[in-house]
């Protein structure tokens, strides 16, 4: 008789499936969206909406396949992560369709939205299918940096949007972000450069006042990165791709090496690049100037920053309810894009803004937790960096709409409208699932030892 004893949360060898699990949570995720669905046609026009039970359909639909696809190809995937990622991407749809119910914010996108939504899930799925292996990916290390540069270069040959080229336009398809595309790709770089230099990185250090001083030629590959992230936020005025990607490369490189000193000089470099950009870069001075002064006068009206935090306040702790808030009155297409976070906390409260922040954080945590259950270092190194870029988009989005830090004209994922974001969101969580799966899977019997059947204790 043998019993196994598992103590901790690493281990996982002989861990259930969890699939059952994922099947009920996913009823919840595609029921709500539903009911919240049915709720805003009430609000608006004391009618139950037209098209409630096609948008039931095509989202239980979208989440069915998914889970059998799951059931199939990645048996011992995280059970969470799927209904999370349908829940975000449901509510998302109806706070979008919600305020495409208001005529000053011009054409309805939650169409299109949906569209980009099936289009992510069908990456999603083409990901867990073909995608057998996560190491795969290590193969493509330096092939990833190179894609990664082209895609983050790409907009500056485009003309610009709202003072940010972070767009490039391809005829016929309509309007692309690939910085989204970016921070997968350049994750996988990260983890497949951080796994051959991490012990140079680590050891090769002087102490000094308490923190391991790197030797000058291993601070190449950091300042390279601060460049380049400067480059970005200088040629295309995008201050969200460049703290996220300057800060996805210290999340990583901490990881990898366990030194603080790695922290301290990223936000030494990050806080100098910051100051010294701002002080020529016009984009830039008005989005730190708008966030320092949010009540100021602008256009016969206060900025979008005051706007939100009005909004806010006007939901106070339970929300006005849903379709009977006024973040319509900002400007612009913001309320679906930047600014729909304000939506949330007017119509739905303090309360219930803590809890879409909870589901982020959930994620975030199903992620990391799957970086440790991963029992090989590339695969722990890119769930990190995965993670680390879906935690610092949604706190870059999240700080710049409530005033933290600010605005920094990032989606937040699942939740604003944006093709590009959806369909790369969906990917992200379909490689992670991937890696979980690999994490999770019962490790196979050992084989029977030769020796063991030529080694005999013969009693007399």
């Amino acid at each position: 008789m043998s019993s196994t004893t598992n103590t901790t949360t690493i281990g996982t060898i002989g861990a259930p499936s969890r699939r059952n699990t994922e099947l009920a949570m996913l009823v919840f995720a595609v029921l709500i969206p539903v009911f919240a669905y049915i709720n805003v046609g009430l609000a608006k026009d004391h009618s139950v909406p037209a098209g409630v039970l096609g948008y039931a359909l095509g989202l239980g639909l979208l989440a069915g396949v998914a889970h059998l696809v799951v059931r199939k190809w990645a048996p011992y995937a995280d059970p969470l992560m799927l209904p999370i990622a349908t829940l975000l991407n449901g509510m998302g749809l109806v706070f979008i369709w919600r305020l495409d119910q208001e005529p000053t914010l011009g054409s309805a996108m939650a169409p299109n939205q949906l569209m980009w939504s099936t289009f992510g899930v069908a990456l999603f799925l083409a990901l867990l299918i073909f995608l057998k292996d996560h190491r795969v990916l290590q193969r493509y290390t330096y092939i990833s940096m190179v894609v990664a540069l082209v895609l983050l270069i790409a907009p500056m040959f485009f003309p610009g949007v709202n003072g940010a080229k972070i767009w490039i336009t391809i005829p016929g398809l309509g309007s692309l972000q690939p910085g989204e595309f970016a921070k997968i790709i350049i994750a996988v770089f990260f983890a497949g450069y951080l796994m051959v230099k991490r012990d140079a990185l680590a050891l090769a250090s002087r102490r000094f006042m308490g923190l391991y001083l790197p030797r000058g030629r291993d601070l190449g590959p950091i300042l390279v990165i601060w460049a380049l992230s400067l480059m970005i936020l200088v040629f295309e005025t995008d201050l969200g791709t460049s703290l996220l990607f300057f800060g996805l490369f210290v999340v990583m490189l901490y990881v990898a090496t366990e030194r603080t000193s790695w922290i301290v000089f990223g936000l030494l470099l990050s806080a100098g690049g910051a100051v010294a950009v701002a002080t020529f870069e016009s984009h830039v001075q008005t989005r730190v100037h708008n966030w320092l002064n949010p009540l100021e006068l602008q256009d016969g009206g206060v900025t979008e920053t005051a706007q939100a935090m009005y909004s806010f306040g006007s939901g106070g702790i339970l929300g006005s309810g849903l379709g009977q808030g006024y973040s319509r009155l900002i400007r612009g297409i913001a309320p679906k894009s930047d600014y729909i976070l304000a939506t949330v906390g007017e119509e739905i409260g303090l309360a219930g803004l803590m809890g879409v922040l909870l589901l982020y954080a959930l994620l975030i945590q199903r992620g990391i937790r799957t970086a440790l259950a991963a029992r090989d270092p590339f695969g722990k190194l890119l769930a990190v960096g995965l993670s680390g870029a879906f935690a610092l988009q949604v706190f870059v989005v999240a700080g710049g709409v409530t005033g933290l830090i600010p605005l920094t004209g990032m989606t937040m994922p699942f939740l604003a409208q944006g093709g590009s974001s959806v369909i790369a969101n969906w990917a992200l969580v379909g490689i992670l699932l991937r890696i979980s799966d690999t994490a999770r899977r019962p490790a196979p019997a050992p084989a029977p030892s030769t020796d063991a059947e030529m080694t005999q204790v013969v009693r007399p």
